[in-house]
């Protein structure tokens, strides 16, 4: 098959090369490489390609917007974005099937467990209603033009350098000023990239909205352990509650920009996980156990 994948210099993108260009032809679309170098939510793109499928990874995450301009930030590399991407795909043929890379942050929820894709799009900050956005434009113009539309909404990433808060949580690991609070307990929803990369072409002509996750969702003490073990580091020590209460409330004061507030607090010490059953039940998703794989894999 041609496949073009655009962000394919990010994270995901880059595993999704390594696992599908072994039997396919991956064209890529990024900022600064691959076969396309545009910038989405500037150009419409001009294809001399056609393409049987397209994988649509590109987007902007991993970051707190700390101004209007952030904010709109995530509208324009995800929305308008976008909508250049199906102009472009116009101006030459269309694919069979277009599957779009989505986030569970479009459910907007901070707390819950075994949220389905049955659940409202409930977001609230930009990044979430910037998916939901997306979604929606691609829903409707797959529907229009009759193009095949699959749509993954995907947990925290796991894999080899991985960016966002699980980077960030392996390197105070190394450097030994990680630690848990509240014991860890906060059980969240991971799948591991190379999962969902390999997991793509078993989507050929089927449509719908599937959440992907590994179905063990560990908690912040098992995640942390096995980083440390895997590092020969020391386990990381534990926060009291009522002392990260306290440091948060002053958090609250300082701004974004601080290590802890009560967001942020509240984000690692709740339940946050995602129910995959339609995804096993209907395409056979069936993952690696994310624990088991830090255990044997460096991530680094």
């Amino acid at each position: 098959m041609n496949i073009l994948l655009t962000g394919s210099n990010g994270f995901l993108g880059q595993i999704i090369i390594n696992i599908l260009g072994r039997e396919h032809q991956i064209f890529g679309l990024s900022r600064n490489s691959g076969n396309y170098k545009v910038s989405l939510d500037k150009q419409i793109p001009s294809f001399i390609h056609a393409f049987d499928v397209v994988i649509h990874a590109a987007g902007k995450a991993h970051s707190v917007p700390k101004n209007d301009t952030e904010k709109q930030q995530f509208y324009e590399i995800n929305v308008i974005g976008t909508k250049n991407l199906l102009l472009g795909l116009e101006k030459t043929s269309l694919p069979k099937q277009f599957v779009f890379i989505s986030s569970v942050s479009v459910y907007g929820q901070e707390i819950g467990s075994d949220i389905d894709e049955n659940h409202s799009l409930d977001a609230k900050d930009p990044y979430g209603i910037s998916k939901i956005n997306a979604e929606k434009v691609i829903l409707d113009w797959c529907e229009e033009n009759k193009v095949i539309c699959t749509i993954l909404r995907l947990p925290l990433l796991i894999g080899k350098n991985p960016p966002g808060n699980l980077g960030a949580m392996i390197k105070a690991i190394n450097k030994g000023y990680y630690f848990n609070i509240d014991g860890g307990r906060a059980h969240k929803s991971m799948v591991l990239a190379e999962d969902v990369a390999a997991f793509i072409p078993k989507l050929e002509s089927v449509s719908g909205v599937y959440n992907l996750t590994d179905g063990a969702h560990p908690n912040f003490y098992e995640l942390s352990k096995t980083i440390s073990i895997q590092k020969n580091k020391k386990l990381p020590f534990n926060l009291p509650i009522m002392i990260a209460k306290c440091m948060a409330l002053v958090g609250d004061f300082i701004g974004v920009n601080t290590p802890i507030n009560s967001t942020k607090l509240k984000r690692i010490t709740y339940n946050l996980t995602f129910n995959d059953t339609k995804a096993r039940e209907e395409l056979g998703w069936n993952p690696q156990n994310v624990l088991m794989y830090l255990r044997d894999n460096e991530l680094e």
